[in-house]
């Protein structure tokens, strides 16, 4: 039985159809669909959506291994449909396991990357699946760029849900340029002055994991050791300082950092990171983040830009079995929280 969101989904003019590689090929069609959530930019829908075609006469049931051969058949085409709209949701297909979400994302050839300086707390599920972060899912996550402080973040994301949420819960989205753009308009000296210095960020990692935020990583799973000279040497290479505290735990420095960077593939400004910091007992918001030399952010316009990336996003319900696709160059993401159980699965690629 189709839900009241799958019941809103029209079929756009035309199809699009992938052929299933094999000795007796057939036509495995797929359409991409429209629902009300979406925005549209220069007429491109953000994200964009493709679902299975049940009523293309020559289609076959889109089973996990029919959708991981269409993958590799048209890798071009996806990756030109995310270099155009910067994201892919992927509806209606029967993905229901982790193993079935690895095959998905092993299908497309993307190199995985390491979660090694990341500070959200996460554990590996299978193969290169990971889970998204595990703070109790009534908090919020702000919007960022994965991994946005590391030398080199993650190039594309995958999300899927085994589980979704009765309501709330979304991960909602923001294209980047749009950000910069309007910050840009509004705040031109502003923006002058962030892409001159860049943003210097100061966070203190405990001893011991605390899920209870979303930044709550120990400086031991974040360095993957528990030696200190060896935590140092692996920060170093991630262009992290540390500071020990006497009261236990260490002040992780990173930065200057560039918040507005250029993205070469598709030829305009970006904004990459965010100005608002994680909001613990340790870690107070603002404070915790500088212009790179070393002057104090104005609070009153850091918090006006997460009114413009609220008024820029997209949020779209999950439904069981949504395989998402972000290009983490072009998109920023977050969570919205919730009060029923919820599971989102991830994998990074270089």
């Amino acid at each position: 039985m189709q839900n009241k969101t799958q019941k809103q989904e029209k079929k756009k003019k035309g199809e699009i159809k992938f052929l299933k590689a094999g000795p007796n090929t057939m036509a495995v069609h797929f359409t991409e669909t429209q629902i009300p959530q979406q925005k549209f930019y220069n007429s491109i829908p953000f994200p964009s959506l493709l679902s299975p075609n049940p009523t293309a006469t020559t289609a076959v049931p889109c089973s996990v291994s029919h959708l991981t051969e269409t993958i590799k058949t048209q890798k071009p085409f996806l990756d030109s449909l995310l270099h155009k709209t910067g994201a892919v949701l992927f509806r209606g297909f029967d993905i229901k396991t982790a193993k079935e979400f690895n095959d998905v994302v092993e299908a497309f050839g993307y190199e995985e990357l390491s979660y090694m300086g990341g500070t959200a707390p996460r554990s590996n599920v299978v193969g290169r699946i990971f889970t998204a972060n595990e703070v109790p899912n009534e908090e919020k996550i702000g919007f960022h760029h994965e991994m946005a402080q590391a030398p080199e973040p993650p190039s594309k994301l995958f999300f899927f849900c085994e589980v979704a949420p009765t309501s709330g819960g979304e991960t909602p989205l923001v294209l980047s340029h749009i950000v910069y753009e309007r910050m840009r308009q509004k705040y031109p000296e502003f923006v002058e002055k962030l892409d001159t210095h860049g943003l210097i960020y100061s966070q203190l990692l405990g001893e011991d994991d605390n899920f209870s935020f979303p930044g709550g990583r120990s400086w031991k799973s974040t360095f993957a050791t528990e030696d200190k000279s060896v935590a140092e040497e692996r920060a170093a290479k991630l262009g992290i300082k540390l500071e020990w505290m006497e009261e236990g735990g260490v002040k992780r420095i990173t930065g200057p950092l560039q918040i507005i960077r250029y993205d070469k593939s598709r030829q305009r400004k970006i904004w990459f990171v965010t100005m608002v910091g994680w909001e613990d007992a340790g870690n107070s918001s603002v404070r915790t983040i500088t212009f790179g030399d070393g002057t104090p952010l104005p609070a009153d316009i850091s918090y006006d830009c997460l009114k413009i990336v609220e008024e820029e996003c997209v949020a779209i319900p999950w439904q069981e079995g949504d395989v998402l696709l972000i290009d983490n160059q072009a998109v920023l993401h977050s969570r919205r929280p919730t009060d029923s159980p919820r599971r989102i699965l991830a994998s990074l690629c270089k």
